[in-house]
């Protein structure tokens, strides 16, 4: 399984430094098989792998640039990132297609560029709470794979970590039931097999991502295609993250 934190805009660098320092003693003694990544803002990256360095953290950065390099004042490319030891990226979160109006078109060029420089995308894919309540969800997702990572190289494809997150569940408190979260996760899955092959989907790692917490993350892990989560406000919390990642391991171990 997989564990994910994204610390979206929070913590000053205090307490950034204790939160890492915190997550990074907590998971010392804890199973490989559950791989513990942290996102936190570009400004702790730095500090953040240095801490990795040590331990068996993976540090994630929460976006890239679409450009390569140049005269893009306030982007980060990939190849920046890939300088600092940074492995992973998410991409496509619903706040970045919302707030900066980041398209498929966009997003697919972000998503090549990373893999272009060794970073492996968290690519993030969900509805809204109208198109659910239209009985569009399974369309929209399927719409924002093809355009996507459906259109890279099986080689490609393999190197992507896909985060399901329900739009309407992010930062709100409301998390979809473990029935729903299944649902779409065995439905994405299957559009991966038929894109590809279904080892290539049995192998793809597919999170959920939405209001997920230590109080629910059991119930969502237990699903059958649910392989860990992309955890947002629960990850600026070190008891509570840990907890998750607790979680994840004892059905690991159990599986």
């Amino acid at each position: 399984m997989i564990v994910a934190g994204n610390w979206k805009m929070n913590v000053d660098f205090s307490e950034a430094e204790d939160l890492i320092v915190e997550i990074a003693e907590g998971i010392e003694e804890k199973s490989p098989k559950v791989e513990v990544i942290v996102c936190p803002p570009y400004l702790y990256l730095e500090l953040a792998t240095d801490i990795e360095q040590e331990t068996n953290l993976f540090i994630g950065a929460q976006n890239l640039s679409q450009f390569e390099n140049g005269a893009y004042t306030g982007e980060i490319s990939a190849s920046l990132l890939q300088s600092m030891g940074v492995r992973f990226s998410i991409i496509g979160h619903s706040e970045r297609r919302k707030y900066f109006n980041e398209t498929d078109e966009i997003l697919l060029q972000k998503i090549n560029i990373a893999l272009k420089n060794e970073i492996m995308p968290i690519f993030c894919i969900g509805e809204v709470l109208e198109d659910r309540d239209a009985g569009k969800h399974f369309d929209i997702v399927k719409s924002q794979l093809e355009n996507t990572v459906f259109k890279l190289s099986k080689v490609d494809f393999e190197k992507i970590t896909l985060a399901y997150e329900p739009v309407w569940a992010i930062g709100t408190g409301v998390t979809a039931t473990k029935e729903q979260a299944q649902e779409m996760h065995a439905f994405i899955r299957n559009l991966i097999a038929e894109k590809y092959d279904p080892t290539t989907a049995d192998e793809c790692f597919i999170l959920y991502g939405g209001s997920c917490n230590a109080a629910n993350a059991h119930e969502l892990f237990s699903q059958t295609d649910v392989d860990g989560g992309l955890i947002g406000g629960a990850s600026l919390n070190a008891e509570e993250f840990l907890k998750i990642i607790d979680i994840a391991e004892s059905i690991t171990a159990n599986a």
